[in-house]
C-alpha cells in the first residue's frame, strides 16, 4: 500500500495530466490503457484514474488524500478540500449559450422575456447546481420569480417549485440540445468554436476554470503524509514555473557584459562564467517567455551564440508552509 493515494482525471485533461506528471517525476506512467491504476516513479504514491466530477467529493470523504480536478467541479460539488495549487492548464470557460437567432444580449433579457410571455424556458447543464445557483441569481429572475428553485430534471427526480424555469441533466453533446429539446445551455468550453459550429452564441460567462491539486484536509494533518503531500507540490509546482520559462545560454564580451546583465532578469541572478577566450564570458539564466521577443534585439547587438533550452521544471525550492488553516505560503 502506498503513503499517498492520488487520483486523477479521466476525459478531455488526462493526457495534459499525465505529461505533467511525467514531467514532475521524471518518469513515464506505466499500465495506462482500460485500466484504471497506474505506476509512476514513486512507490509511495498509488495513482487511480476517475471521472474529475467524482474526484472533489471522493478527495473530501478520504477516499483519496490528494488528487487532480477543475475548479469548475469543485464549486458545482460543494467539495470541503483544499485547494494546493492551480496547474494552469485545462483553461476552459463555463457560459451560458443560445441560439444565434436568439436576440438576447444576456441571460437577464432572455429570463425576463420568457418571464413576461409567460414560457417555459429550458436549460441544457452537466452543472446542475451551478446553473441553479447562477440562475437565481439574476435580477430579472429575482423580480418575476422571487425564492423560487428553478425545477431540476434528471431520469431519476424532479426537484424544485419553479416549473417556469427548467434545468436538464445533460450526459454529454449539450451544445446539440437547442433549439428543439432546450432554449440555453450551460456548458464549457475551451474556445467556443464547437458553440458557434452548433450555431450558437455566448450571452454569459460565469467562471473561467483550470485543473487543480486538491487534498483532503485530514490527510495534511498527518505529518508523514503532509511532508509527502508537500513534496508532490514542489514538483507540480516545478513544472508549472518551467512552461512559462525559457533557459537561456549567451557569450558576451568584457566590454558589453554589463549591458547585458543589466536587461536579463532572472530568478535570482544570471550565472556568469570565465569563457577559455580572454575577454569573453558565458551568461546563463531563466526568462520569462513573454519577455523573450522583447529582449533578442538587444541580446542581438551585444552578444553571441545564444542557445535556448526548454526547461522540463524549475524547482525553487522556496519553504512551503502549511499552517494551522492549512493555508498555503511560499516563503
Amino acid at each position: 500500500m502506498g503513503l499517498i493515494k492520488f487520483v486523477v482525471p479521466k476525459g478531455s485533461i488526462e493526457e495534459a495530466t499525465f505529461k505533467m506528471i511525467e514531467q514532475a517525476w521524471q518518469c513515464n506512467v506505466s499500465g495506462r490503457g482500460r485500466i484504471y491504476r497506474v505506476k509512476i516513479a514513486d512507490p509511495d504514491i498509488e495513482v487511480k484514474i476517475l471521472r474529475p466530477q467524482e474526484i472533489p467529493t471522493y478527495v473530501q470523504e478520504g477516499f483519496h488524500d490528494v488528487g487532480i480536478t477543475g475548479k469548475d467541479w469543485i464549486k458545482e460539488t460543494n467539495a470541503d478540500v483544499k485547494v494546493l495549487l492551480d496547474l494552469e492548464y485545462g483553461k476552459v470557460r463555463q457560459v451560458i449559450a443560445i441560439p444565434e437567432f436568439f436576440e438576447f444580449n444576456n441571460l437577464d433579457e432572455l429570463i425576463a422575456n420568457f418571464a413576461q410571455n409567460k414560457k417555459t424556458l429550458r436549460f441544457s447543464t452537466e452543472y446542475l447546481k451551478s446553473a441553479s445557483s447562477y440562475i437565481k441569481s439574476k435580477e430579472s429572475y429575482k423580480k418575476y420569480f422571487g425564492d423560487l428553485e428553478p425545477t431540476i430534471v434528471t431520469p431519476w427526480s424532479r426537484t424544485g417549485n419553479n416549473k417556469m424555469v427548467e434545468i436538464f441533466l445533460s450526459f454529454g453533446a449539450t451544445e446539440a440540445k437547442p433549439p428543439e429539446d432546450v432554449d440555453a445551455v450551460f456548458d464549457i468550453t475551451e474556445t467556443g468554436t464547437t458553440l458557434i459550429q452548433n450555431n450558437l452564441k455566448i450571452i454569459d460567462q460565469v467562471m473561467e476554470s483550470t485543473a487543480v491539486l486538491i487534498a483532503n484536509k485530514d490527510a495534511l494533518k498527518d505529518p508523514i503524509k503532509k511532508e509527502k503531500i508537500i513534496d508532490m507540490i514542489v514538483l507540480l509546482r516545478g513544472v508549472v514555473e518551467a512552461r512559462k520559462n525559457l533557459h537561456i545560454f549567451v557569450n558576451v564580451e568584457k566590454d558589453n557584459l554589463e549591458e547585458l546583465l543589466s536587461i536579463l532578469p532572472s530568478l535570482k541572478g544570471p550565472t556568469v562564467s570565465n569563457l577559455s577566450k580572454e575577454g569573453w564570458y558565458g551568461v546563463n539564466t531563466i526568462i520569462d517567455k513573454n519577455e523573450f521577443i522583447r529582449l533578442i534585439p538587444t541580446i542581438r547587438k551585444v552578444a553571441q551564440g545564444l542557445v535556448i533550452l526548454e526547461p522540463s521544471q524549475i524547482l525553487s525550492m522556496d519553504k512551503i508552509i502549511l499552517d494551522n488553516k492549512d493555508e498555503i505560503k511560499f516563503d
